[in-house]
């Protein structure tokens, strides 16, 4: 039973974990959010050094397919979807920061589409209702009943910076568990870290020069060793474990309890009160998580 269970828990805990992300990135939008995703996966690497010293002969074994897999959520995950998310969150100032949380969610459309395609998951009626449910209820979660036409430019601008993002770790849950039907999720989660961090040293040592690091300050360093040690590697690290054992359809799901949370963190910080239709999203958003788990899973 707990073997079912705990899947699904640690997918639910990493998305609790990245609701926090939000948050704690804002005390980083002065710096480039490149040099941020460069040091925060530099950290994360050091600490999963280790496993990649360990698990060296099985990767040595990986075939080509496996390690485009790789590739693709290094780049994509790593270190796309990371910058676009937090050049989106730079926009807080003009904007609701759930807006950026829940256009972000939308990834279960990318991702539901190439599970499909790539990994040939069976997809029921039922599921494809649920899941429908479930991102309409993270709608109403984060926006109420305020229709897009009432965007303005920064929202935009935000909206679609994190659409890329919901592309990028779409498309990386995906490939991600198509990798972990090859290596078990504490290899593949450092090798992501590892080489992401060499792509962003050689991107950030180009277009800006790794000498800027000097300009952190101390604050800021708390905040990436904090990020890095909850809502970054960690996170990713119990996110793995779940997607290994889930399949990508179910997996991007449960991540939807990320906007949930957000807005509820919202309102315990900022004292921002959920208004009806955000009620009614709630309901709608964990009823259909919860009729989800009682479908069957691949373990």
């Amino acid at each position: 039973m707990m073997r079912k269970i705990l899947p699904p828990l640690a997918v639910i805990l990493a998305a609790l974990l990245w609701s926090l992300d939000g948050f704690l990135r804002q005390e980083l939008y002065s710096i480039s959010s490149l040099l941020v995703v460069m040091l925060e996966h530099t950290l994360g690497a050091i600490l999963f050094l280790p496993f990649l010293i360990k698990s060296w002969p099985e990767i040595k074994t990986l075939d080509q397919r496996g390690w485009i897999s790789i590739l693709w959520i290094s780049i994509c995950g790593g270190i796309l979807g990371t910058f676009f998310y937090t050049k989106a969150l730079s926009y807080v100032s003009y904007i609701d920061l759930s807006v950026v949380v829940l256009i972000q969610k939308l990834q279960p459309l990318f991702a539901i589409s190439l599970a499909a395609i790539i990994l040939k998951e069976k997809l029921s009626q039922r599921f494809i209702g649920l899941a429908m449910v479930a991102m309409i209820g993270g709608y109403l979660v984060t926006f109420g009943a305020t229709p897009i036409t009432d965007w303005d430019d920064k929202t935009t601008i935000a909206a679609l910076l994190a659409l890329l993002a919901a592309f990028s770790w779409g498309s990386s849950t995906v490939l991600g568990k198509h990798a972990l039907n090859r290596l078990p999720f504490t290899t593949v989660t450092g090798l992501r870290l590892f080489l992401t961090t060499i792509f962003a040293i050689i991107i950030f040592s180009v277009t800006s020069g790794i000498e800027t690091i000097a300009v952190l300050t101390t604050h800021q360093w708390k905040y990436l060793i904090f990020i890095v040690l909850s809502t970054g590697t960690v996170a990713l690290f119990f996110y793995y474990y779940g997607l290994q054992h889930l399949p990508a359809s179910h997996t991007t799901i449960y991540e939807l309890v990320w906007p949930l949370s957000a807005v509820f963190l919202d309102w315990a910080i900022r004292g921002r009160m959920l208004g009806f239709a955000q009620f009614i999203g709630a309901g709608l958003l964990l009823g259909s998580m919860i009729l989800l788990t009682r479908e069957k899973t691949n373990d």
